[in-house]
């Protein structure tokens, strides 16, 4: 009698994937042998093997229609095959691994990889919007790894897809990986490796220190701590998500859920605006001042009118389901995805606008989550969960409570929100634009930035355009004064931060505020406060004047579109303004320095080294 073991998986882990286990089951039992399957579906792992079942296996079968990693098989005799093989004959791939050579003897649990020699490190980087965060972990990852000895190759995860895309070979070769993420990654890669997840924000500042410290405390994914922990238990998938969020650098889970929701929003959001105010544009051009009601009836037809309802029925009329789905995507996987956009959908329906859209994305996400661990099926019927029971459940319970419950008092108060937004005299408004101007530049890039543009962004479906307007001013701001200081005040300033004063301000007029972290997190004490200074002076000066933009980005670019921009000589003067606060500040909180790049202190004298 053998012990097998075996995984099934096919493209959409649905009916092939739980067929060709059920038939190596039977198969198994009719020539008196012992079979553990694990199945990848649609739902996630289930009876995931544990590090025990694997050691003590004689064979594995690998029947899958996708890559599956075959690293904690090392060892094993592996069959390998196509769930169609496996459904049309279960026997005879049984047969072949019961006669295969005896095993060796069972593989231990990967150990620590010593630090002594050189080891091969891979690793993903992601950020909300997948642009400056995500290429600057990226470098910041290599350069460590480089900088410890170690062979690297580090996935993009950004706004145009995947970039250097780690192979099944990378994987397989990889002694560690690390996730340097500020939204959730796909980890079903990487079973069986030893995973160290944290956030964009350390990778940046010390990629060195992050993958020493992923060495030290990387866990093996998709097993227990102690190797014999079912991993499809509640009570493991509890510890391991525990384990999880403790690592990700103090980022909240609420934190990450919402900005999976916003890095798939923006798109949307940026594609509707820039449309918006293209329509604009043309219909200012045809129908001079009247081209800003180019959105009535009597305009329709138009090309004007045309690009309007595309932006504005289009991509804005999709911006709140997807956010709302991809909210649940990132808390229940694909069985939340329909639950929450549908959710997202009625939300517009209801008025609640992106408000309830938030709502909804979480409701959904932990409402299927809950009836994935909950709902039992014989093996048979485990396809029904996915395609049938879990959109339909989860939808039923989304719509009811957004329909009956939750619309109707998220639409008030949105609706007062957006009342008392819109009624704010110019000492108010200027008040909010500070405001959001400071958390714009406190953390660049971070959980307070974003939190301030994903509020200014979903005001755009209320058509309240004043908070986005301060928004992206103050957002150009920090790395815009960093490169006028690094000109102004060069002694102040290392021979590298002048040169990377010149990317920080292409990086500034794109709106791209992440350009300043660099400098930042080389002296925030001071850096900080003097960014934080200026963008709440643009942002402040931008709504006191009543300036709106009807695009969420593009930076300087989008001041040359008609109309895109309302009240355009008080929104330069914001942005100018801004920029010259902070450079002011910058110059008189730096300090300037001596020829060994530390601070000249007077009446000291100038040393060679730092330590005499």
């Amino acid at each position: 009698m053998a012990n097998i073991v075996a995984v099934t998986a096919c493209p959409t882990g649905i009916a092939h994937t739980f067929m060709a286990a059920e038939a190596l089951r039977r198969a198994a039992q009719a020539a008196g042998h012992t079979l553990r399957v694990e199945t990848q579906g649609s739902v996630g792992t289930q009876d995931a093997l544990s590090p025990a079942e694997i050691a003590a296996a004689d064979a594995v079968i690998l029947a899958a229609g996708v890559n599956v990693d075959e690293g904690r098989f090392a060892g094993k005799i592996i069959i390998r095959a196509s769930t169609r093989e496996v459904i049309a004959d279960a026997a005879a791939l049984i047969t072949r691994a019961a006669t295969g050579s005896p095993a060796p003897a069972p593989t231990p649990a990967p150990a620590t990889p010593s630090t002594g020699g050189p080891l091969h490190v891979v690793g993903i980087t992601a950020c909300p919007t997948g642009i400056a965060h995500t290429f600057m972990a990226a470098e910041g990852l290599e350069g460590g790894a480089k900088k410890l000895g170690h062979t690297v190759k580090i996935e993009t995860q950004g706004s145009v897809g995947a970039g250097n895309a780690l192979t099944p070979d990378d994987i397989a070769r990889a002694d560690l990986v690390v996730i340097a993420a500020d939204t959730n990654v796909d980890l079903s890669r990487f079973t069986g490796k030893r995973v160290y997840v944290t956030g964009t924000k350390p990778a940046i500042r010390d990629g060195a220190a992050v993958v020493t410290t992923a060495l030290a405390q990387a866990t093996v994914h998709g097993a227990s701590a102690s190797g014999g922990a079912d991993a499809s238990s509640p009570d493991f998938v509890a510890q391991a998500a525990a384990a999880k969020a403790s690592k990700n650098a103090g980022v909240p889970a609420f934190y990450k859920h919402l900005m999976t929701g916003v890095s798939h929003m923006l798109p949307f959001v940026v594609a509707g605006g820039l449309l918006i105010a293209l329509a604009f544009a043309i219909g200012s051009f045809q129908f001079g001042d009247q081209g800003i009601f180019i959105y009535e009836d009597k305009y329709a037809g138009t090309l004007g009118n045309t690009l309007f309802k595309i932006g504005a029925n289009g991509a804005f009329g999709l911006f709140v389901p997807v956010l709302a789905g991809y909210i649940a995507f990132s808390i229940a996987d694909r069985p939340g995805l329909a639950p929450g956009m549908i959710g997202g959908f009625l939300a517009g329906l209801t008025g609640s606008g992106f408000l309830g859209g938030i709502i909804a994305g979480f409701l959904a996400g932990y409402i299927v989550l809950w009836l994935t661990r909950s709902i039992r099926l014989p093996r048979t019927l485990e396809g029904l969960k996915p395609t049938l029971l879990l959109p339909l459940l989860g939808t039923l319970a989304v719509g009811l409570l957004m329909m009956f419950v939750i619309g109707q008092p998220v639409a008030a108060a949105l609706t007062g929100l957006t009342n008392w937004l819109q009624g704010l005299g110019n000492t108010s408004a200027g008040l909010l634009g500070a405001l959001l101007g400071a958390m714009m530049a406190f953390d660049m890039g971070g959980p307070i930035n974003k939190a301030a543009y994903t509020f200014s962004t979903g005001l755009l479906g209320a058509k309240v355009y004043g908070p986005i307007a301060a928004v992206m001013a103050a957002g150009m701001t920090p790395p815009l004064a960093l490169f006028l200081a690094t000109l102004v005040f060069k002694n102040r300033f290392t021979k590298d931060e002048v040169e990377a004063g010149k990317a920080a301000g292409v990086l500034g007029v794109s709106f791209i505020t992440e350009g300043a972290i660099p400098f930042a997190a080389r002296d925030p004490l001071r850096v900080i406060p003097a960014l934080m200074a200026g963008s709440a002076a643009a942002g402040a000066i931008s709504m006191a004047a009543g300036c709106l933009l009807r695009a969420p980005h593009g930076g300087i670019f989008v001041l040359f579109i008609p109309n895109a921009v309302t009240n355009l000589p008080m929104y330069v003067v914001a942005i100018l303004a801004g920029t010259v606060v902070s450079t002011v500040m910058l110059g008189v909180l730096k300090k300037p320095l001596g020829a060994n790049g530390l601070p000249i202190v007077k009446n000291a004298p100038q040393t060679a080294n730092a330590a005499d």
